[in-house]
């Protein structure tokens, strides 16, 4: 452990025989494509598939009326997604049909055959629409229950936070700034798009095979919609190409579910990259934030309404809505502060969890606040800080769930003024901002392994996480190889398949390496003692004269290798250990999240960038980001998370954003009109850094960290164009259109 060593499964990625769902082979597999609308509402009147279903090589063309009736519904935080639109179509891209025939041109042929009657219909499209008085209704109210507040209008949740006085201190407040910030529709863009292939069994089960992040989850889904127990849903995970959040929750798989039922084939769903865009995405938000400064700096009270735009289907966002904003007032000591968030419904592609989880779209606003306040304050964006964060121990939440700062976060601000460089000159057009963030990690969970000790010295552990990138399987290797002694090469893991793997919550919320690392880590330690108890037994020594520790036994004879000792309990028959681990952390009941969070991932991201005033072209010159990690268990994974994040930040910061016409279609599907950003794109310096302090909650006072490094890239980029081109701008990305136009309006407002 703390070592850089080789990645596991490495060799796999890098040369390209690591395969991915859609390269599976599986016998007799056909193929399915799904039939959509050019607009994004519309009220279904006919689905004509005759023509569809006489061409040759389709198996079957099923529509809603084909399905179980009521048409079965699914999601996470609401049933509400219906597995074949009913109906009515309320995004762009939601299928109303599905083609199953033995080749997928076949299946594309027949799917452009299905004639769809169809009426469009108004719809509501950004925050504006959604919420007017006279605003379309995303979801039928007969669709929502007779005791909703909200069900005559777009509003799907709420959530208030608060603490102190608000208007009071806002009465007394020395400096009060306010002012709106927006955060764009973005999508996950990962390297594999969607994809599923669903295997009937024997006895009427399922194998599923999907890139999840969830499997279990998934399991549970597939087995509700399809009225099957649990033991005859299979999943297998293969290691998705990038997930984001984007593969936590099910999409389209219970819908390839009832097509391999219904043909008794092995169905096949592999989405192009513009139909991946189509089905997940992270919610946009508008934030509208009042903050209060005394004299010297400090705050006095900060006021939010934050408004997200989740999409068409409630999915996991109303969880995204209230973990961003509970830290919406950031990770510094306010003696007054409330926060009221909406979920908002609208006609456009769901929204999901991704990266950050909510948090880095409160986070550009409370940012923007702070470095708002130091401007009328004659203060500089550091100083601010230092002025306001929290100590190790303080509360930045207040009330009966009060949430405390769990690292020594000043460190990390400090480390990052000084990697920027914080006090040097600046040269003409450039500028520097500095920016901190929270979000909070897992508040419940259940994470189980196995662990195998062979007779060999060898050993296998089983652990449910999904490896989409993050290296888990790296970790879990290194914690048994140095707990039993085994070399590394020698440990073999084992995930994806819910028909071997114990009992996994999710990989999310950066949980893995605290929840799953403690499971696998409690069963090492489980082997560690049941190899002391045989060996007593076996050489008739008193257990009490013998002790274990990492990797060895010691008896009254010296210290032997734990494998050793483990051959010597075996003895002649062979045979094996096997320990058992469970990490659980059960929730608090009332508490605005469900529990305490077991950790936070805190970090600050300090920016400099050059500004072409002719383009408004942003050149980062350099880019810091220094995260609270507890300890590093693999140095070189750390920074490639950190490195892998702040890039993905200066997506939504700077380009990223999906654009919509008057029929709420996405104008820029794909990667030929989407940005992402490219090596042409990056900083020229990236520098990031880890404070290790060993106070995490995970194996060895880890923590996770897989996205503390995007957090606040927005505000420090945000800040730093600012001090460049000497003009605030609220509303992301800072594309060089936006930054140019923001040029204009300051030589306009400098004119006589």
């Amino acid at each position: 452990m703390g070592t850089s060593v080789r990645r596991y499964g490495g060799d796999d990625r890098v040369t390209g025989s690591q395969r991915f769902v859609a390269d599976l082979a599986f016998t007799d597999v056909a193929q399915v494509s799904l039939v959509t609308l050019p607009v994004a509402v519309a009220d279904l009147h006919a689905v004509d598939t005759a023509a569809a279903r006489a061409m040759p090589g389709v198996l079957a063309v099923v529509t809603a009326a084909d399905l179980p009736q009521p048409v079965p519904r699914f999601g996470v935080s609401h049933q509400d997604r219906p597995v074949l639109a009913d109906g009515e179509v309320i995004y762009h891209g939601e299928p109303v049909a599905a083609v199953v025939a033995e080749t997928l041109e076949q299946a594309e042929a027949a799917a452009r055959a299905v004639r769809v009657d169809f009426t469009e219909k108004p719809g509501a499209f950004d925050l504006d629409q959604a919420l007017a008085p006279d605003a379309p209704l995303v979801r039928r109210p007969e669709l929502r229950p007779d005791d909703d507040p909200h069900r005559e209008s777009n509003v799907l949740e709420t959530a208030l936070y608060e603490w102190g006085e608000v208007e009071q201190a806002a009465a007394q407040a020395h400096v009060v700034v306010e002012d709106t910030y927006t955060f764009p529709m973005v999508t996950h863009f990962p390297i594999e798009p969607g994809g599923t292939v669903v295997v009937p069994t024997d006895g009427g089960g399922l194998e599923v095979h999907s890139p999840v992040q969830h499997p279990y989850l998934l399991q549970r889904s597939i087995a509700q919609v399809m009225g099957l127990p649990l033991a005859q849903v299979r999943v297998f995970a293969p290691d998705p190409g990038g997930g984001f959040g984007g593969k936590q929750m099910p999409k389209l798989e219970p819908l390839i579910a009832f097509l391999a039922l219904r043909t008794g084939r092995p169905c096949r769903l592999v989405l192009s990259l513009e139909q991946t865009f189509q089905m997940m995405r992270r919610a946009a938000c508008r934030v509208r934030a009042r903050t209060g400064f005394d004299r010297d700096g400090a705050l006095v009270f900060h006021d939010l309404e934050c408004d997200y735009l989740i999409g068409a289907y409630a999915d996991v966002a109303p969880r995204v809505m209230t973990k961003g904003s509970y830290v919406g007032a950031g990770p510094y000591r306010i003696p007054h502060a409330r926060t009221a968030s909406r979920a908002v419904m609208s006609n456009t592609t769901p929204s999901t969890a991704f990266r950050g989880f909510g948090c880095p779209q409160v986070a550009w606003a409370t940012e923007s606040q702070l470095d708002a306040g130091a401007r009328e304050l004659g203060l500089d964006a550091l100083a601010i800080r230092r002025r306001n964060l929290v100590q190790e121990g303080e509360p930045f939440f207040r009330g009966p769930y009060a949430a405390h700062a769990d690292g020594r976060w000043h460190e990390s601000l400090e480390k990052a003024a000084e990697l920027i460089g914080w006090d040097r000159p600046l040269p003409p057009g450039r500028g520097r901002g500095i920016a901190v963030a929270i979000k909070p990690g897992a508040t419940s969970g259940l994470s189980q392994s196995l662990v195998r000790l062979l007779a060999d010295g060898s050993a296998i552990a089983y652990a449910g996480t999904s490896d989409m990138g993050q290296g888990a399987r790296t970790l879990w290797q290194q914690i048994v190889a140095d707990e039993l002694g085994t070399d590394l090469d020698k440990v073999h893991v084992v995930s994806g398949d819910t028909g071997v793997v114990p009992f996994d919550l999710q990989t999310s919320a950066s949980r893995s390496t605290v929840f799953m690392g403690n499971a696998v880590l409690e069963a090492c330690r489980d082997i560690r003692r049941r190899i002391l108890a045989l060996y007593a037994e076996s050489t008739e020594i008193d257990a009490e004269e013998l002790s274990e520790r990492p990797g060895e036994l010691v008896t009254p004879d010296g210290v032997l290798p734990l494998r050793d000792a483990a051959h010597v309990a075996l003895g002649a028959l062979g045979g094996e250990f096997v320990g058992q681990g469970t990490a659980r952390m059960r929730g608090r009941k009332g508490h605005p999240l469900g529990g305490d969070a077991a950790f936070y991932e805190f970090n600050c991201t300090a920016i400099e960038v050059e500004v072409d005033h002719e383009t408004g072209e942003l050149l980062l010159h350099k880019h810091v980001s220094v995260s609270d990690v507890g300890t590093e268990l693999n140095p070189a994974q750390v920074v490639s998370q950190d490195e892998g994040a702040s890039i993905m930040g200066l997506g939504h910061s700077q380009m990223e954003q999906l654009l919509l016409d008057e029929h709420g279609v996405i104008r820029n599907l794909g990667a030929l009109d989407y940005r992402i950003p490219t090596f042409k794109d990056v900083p020229l310096e990236l520098v990031t850094h880890g404070i290790e302090n060993h106070d995490g909650p995970g194996p060895y006072g880890s923590k996770g960290i897989s996205e503390g490094a995007l957090l606040c890239t927005a505000g420090a980029l945000g800040a730093a164009v600012s001090e460049a081109i000497g003009w605030v701008v609220r509303d992301l990305p800072l594309t060089p259109e936006r930054v140019w136009t923001a040029l204009q309006e300051k030589a306009a407002t400098a004119d006589p």
